[in-house]
């Protein structure tokens, strides 16, 4: 890959402005390179090409990130002579930056640095986490005027808000629904600055919780006590991992990471990418892929159905990328990187089906199976008796506009827990809360319109999901869903005597891009058809001819763009115009985009031959090693740790814990016989001279 900047930075996106910034000079083996000011180490080395970090100690594997969220240790590097984490350490002037090969050689240090004090601040409440949760928390306890310290480990606040370049579902009056993520949390930030009464650390990791009823902190490079009254823990959730032959090799990561190095950090983190995990996060970061100019070759879910929502689903497969259910992967080919990705059909054993296999080209695989919330800060706080709260994912996984409305409950209870004059929680937000929270529901069967005269919009939304912005910016208000916002909107124009005025507003706001508008007026037989479209402005102009395509995914022939408007009141979605025939206009929802020979098999399938695949990736340890001892007769995962080192690595075991548990099931065991494994007593590496109070 080449080493220039900039051959590896998106300079185009339909969303997100390209920022000036500073350039920074760092050296990778000795090699100058050219990072952006407060830039990360890892997003740097992908910007400039490079994705393997250094070589694993015990079988020489090579090593690239997989969370880019500080969760893992797979993308260590050293940097000025010290093991870091690339995805939390930004780029300084001058640093020296090697890859982490074998076991890192301690630093030479001349004398022990002297004991300092560690200073020890109290506060009413403290927040881990300045996500969707933590912030909408923040906001209420503001409100009332309480001593809030709030903490992130990022250098800013919005936690995956700040990754979500799409527009939220939802309810606008509840959770800015029809907003984008990133703007959403610029309107929390704005509003928590409003009612100021929260102290915002960001770049400080919490580290533990501890019987005392302190929390340490690590805040830049000072370690601070914090003792509060009651802690609140919005730490988000990460991302489980998938066992599979070759789940190490450099490009093969979680959805969170490609959407921080596309979205956050402008990175051109991949030529084309296969997808395994049709929930929303997998759907969404594949839409988010094509947005940056990268290839998508597909995209396998081991259900019948993908879990996310369809309409997420729909606006992918109308974009040429093929969903191929009841798939799941195989293996991630290649030697140093991923070069291909093996998918095969599974059977009702939800094992792989010899000869289904099928091979894909690809140099990044995107694993998006699910997350668990953060929750260790929760159960070491329950186990000390600290007063402890809980709100979005730290709490139950859900989407982020529930996080929100949890944060806003959540910092009411605390409140009002606290003594402070606080109306109670009303009732109608906990219904709110668990609407926002539910999952899919019904698809109902496609309703014909059977208009032919005039503008009306058609909705191609038909499954049951908590979201109604349509609704409220209809200036006739002729868009109808009902009380309950998960029910399917329908244009009721005729009914009221009201007609369309064809603004396009609900075009725009919708998060789905299920709306389209059919004008018969100017055109009786050839009516102009208009569709959201959020790609670059100069990729569709008006005389282009396009594949129109239906509320099927189905190819409806060409079509004739006749208009392109762009401007603020879309909220950088295009409106696209395009001149059909009456007899398929109702049924367009948008235009293909991606060539089909991107998602095209190879002509034979790659199996790989390895012994076996890898559970703990800081340790090398294969599932073929945990389950013997499983099978001869060991229910203590701190014993098989002590046998093979399986959760003894830099991570802390976060990563492999879900994945010996489920070895235990597969092996017939109860969980319930299973003794757990020991947490540490810091969630987080720190390094040891912080807790002298003195330089590292």
């Amino acid at each position: 890959m080449s080493d220039e900047r900039g051959a590896y930075r998106i300079v185009g996106h339909p969303i997100l402005p390209a920022e000036e910034r500073g350039e920074v000079r760092f050296t990778w083996q000795g090699r100058p390179l050219k990072a952006l000011e407060g830039e990360v180490l890892s997003s740097a080395l992908f910007a400039n090409g490079v994705r393997t970090f250094g070589h694993h100690h015990k079988d020489g594997a090579p090593q690239g990130i997989f969370c880019a969220n500080g969760q893992c240790s797979q993308c260590m590097v050293i940097a000025d002579g010290l093991p870091v984490k690339s995805c939390m350490v930004t780029v300084s002037e001058g640093i020296a930056v090697e890859p982490a090969e074998g076991h890192p050689a301690l630093p030479a240090v001349d004398a022990v640095p002297p004991m300092g004090d560690i200073p020890v601040i109290e506060r009413e409440v403290l927040i881990i986490g300045g996500g969707p949760a933590g912030l909408a928390a923040a906001i209420e306890l503001g409100k009332v005027g309480m001593s809030v310290l709030l903490v992130d480990d990022k250098d800013r606040l919005g936690g995956k808000l700040v990754l979500q370049t799409h527009k939220f579902f939802g309810s606008i009056d509840a959770c800015y629904a029809g907003m984008r993520g990133i703007d959403i949390a610029a309107k929390l930030k704005e509003k928590m600055t409003k009612h100021g009464t929260a102290e915002c650390w960001t770049s400080t990791t919490a580290v533990g919780v501890f019987a005392d009823g302190l929390v340490g902190v690590l805040k830049g490079d000072e370690y601070v006590l914090v003792r509060p009254e009651v802690l609140l823990v919005a730490t988000g959730a990460r991302e489980r991992s998938l066992v599979f032959k070759g789940n190490t090799l450099p490009g093969v990561y979680g959805a969170g990471a490609f959407q921080t190095l596309v979205n956050r950090d402008l990175v051109r983190a991949a030529g084309r990418v296969f997808i395994v995990g049709g929930g929303n996060v997998g759907l969404i970061a594949g839409y988010h892929a094509l947005q940056a100019g990268i290839e998508v070759a597909g995209l396998c879910e081991a259900l019948p159905e993908c879990g996310g929502y369809k309409v997420h689903r729909d606006k992918l497969e109308r974009l040429g990328v093929p969903i191929h259910t009841s798939h799941t992967v195989v293996s991630a080919n290649g030697t140093d990187s991923v070069e291909s990705v093996t998918i095969a059909q599974v059977g009702k054993d939800w094992q792989p089906v010899p000869g289904t296999e099928r091979t894909f080209a690809c140099d990044t695989l995107l694993v998006a199976v699910g997350l668990d919330p953060v929750d260790e800060f929760i159960t070491k706080a329950c186990a000390c008796g600290i007063t402890v709260y809980a709100a979005g994912d730290a709490d139950e996984v859900a989407e982020a506009s529930a996080a929100i409305f949890s944060g806003r409950i959540t910092g009411i209870e605390i409140a009002r827990a606290q003594g402070e004059d606080v109306e109670e929680v009303p009732a109608d937000w906990i219904v709110t809360r668990d609407v926002l929270k539910s999952k899919p529901g019904q698809v109902h069967p496609r309703q014909a319109l059977g208009m032919e005269r005039g503008v009306y919009p058609v909705f191609h939304c038909h499954q049951e999901i908590p979201c109604n912005p349509c609704t409220s910016v209809c200036p006739q208000e002729a868009i109808l869903i009902g009380e309950d916002i998960r029910g399917i909107p329908r244009y009721i124009g005729g009914e009221l005597g009201k007609d369309c005025l064809g603004c396009g507003k609900c075009i725009a706001i919708c998060p789905g891009l299920a709306v389209t508008l059919v004008d018969h007026r100017k055109y009786p037989d050839t009516p102009v058809v208009t569709l959201a479209h959020e790609f670059q402005a100069d990729s569709i102009e008006v005389g282009d001819t396009v594949i129109a395509v239906g509320a099927d995914n189905e190819d409806l022939g060409e079509a004739d763009v006749v208009d392109v408007r762009a401007g603020r009141v879309w909220n950088r979605t295009l409106l696209v115009q395009v001149k059909v025939d009456k007899a398929i206009a109702a049924d367009i929802v948008g235009v293909r985009i991606q060539h089909p020979g991107v998602t095209q098999a190879m002509d034979k399938p790659v199996v790989r031959i390895e012994d076996d695949v890898i559970v703990c990736r800081c340790e090398r340890i294969t599932a073929g090693e945990v389950r013997r001892l499983v099978r001869d007769g060991a229910r203590d995962m701190n014993a098989i740790k002590a046998v093979n080192r399986a959760g003894m690595g830099a991570c802390g075991g976060k990563t492999c814990s879900a994945l010996i548990k489920r070895i235990f099931r597969e092996e017939g065991v109860d969980l319930g016989d299973v003794v757990p494994g020991v947490d540490r007593p810091l969630f987080v590496e720190v390094p040891l001279g912080a807790f002298c109070g003195g330089e590292k």
